[in-house]
């Protein structure tokens, strides 16, 4: 075991997680984690990857990725993007996907901390107009468990899809419980 999985090993453990990890990752694939309560679910994430032995990505603004800190967020797996009102965000992400040989984008796709009872669909589009699976992935704080689902390539019946997305959610409790995606009924 390596001293960066030993590390994040002894974390989780300190922050009363453990990962139920039952498949492997494609090689590409967007990974859509809910819930999305707290700036602790970053260097959670960050935690899961040595763990599981997976490198996973992230896309942010890319005007994060000039001066010093360029070297520091692509080595943490971040990818820049243009996230300007001109760029089709959606195809940016998509052309990166067709770029490279493997690329494991996470997502939070509630896209804020604040308490919402609808994801947003830009996680659910990147995977179509790419042509990857969506891995789910639960940080369940009540349960004390990240749990990932098996792949799942989206049909274009988004209602259908996003009902099994739900279902797969579930109750699941975020750090901030109060702030944890329920699904409107």
């Amino acid at each position: 075991m390596g001293l960066a999985k030993t590390l994040a090993s002894f974390w989780m453990r300190l922050m009363g997680m453990r990962i139920e990890y039952p498949y492997p990752l494609p090689a590409k694939c967007v990974i859509a984690v809910v819930p999305h309560t707290s700036n602790w679910d970053f260097p959670i994430g960050i935690c899961v990857r040595p763990i599981i032995g997976e490198k996973i990505h992230f896309v942010a603004k890319d005007s994060l990725f000039r001066g010093p800190f360029e070297k520091f967020f692509r080595w943490m797996g971040g990818v820049p993007v243009d996230r300007s009102k001109n760029n089709n965000f959606v195809q940016a992400v998509a052309d990166v996907f067709e770029k490279r040989d493997r690329f494991r984008l996470t997502v939070a796709p509630e896209g804020t901390r604040a308490k919402v009872d609808q994801l947003k669909s830009g996680f659910y589009y990147i995977a179509l107009r790419a042509k990857v699976p969506i891995v789910l992935c639960v940080f369940d704080w009540g349960k004390g468990v990240i749990r990932f689902d098996k792949p799942f390539m989206p049909t274009g019946d988004k209602e259908a899809d996003f009902k099994y997305f739900y279902e797969f959610y579930g109750d699941a409790k975020g750090f901030h419980p109060k702030k944890s995606f329920i699904p409107k009924s």
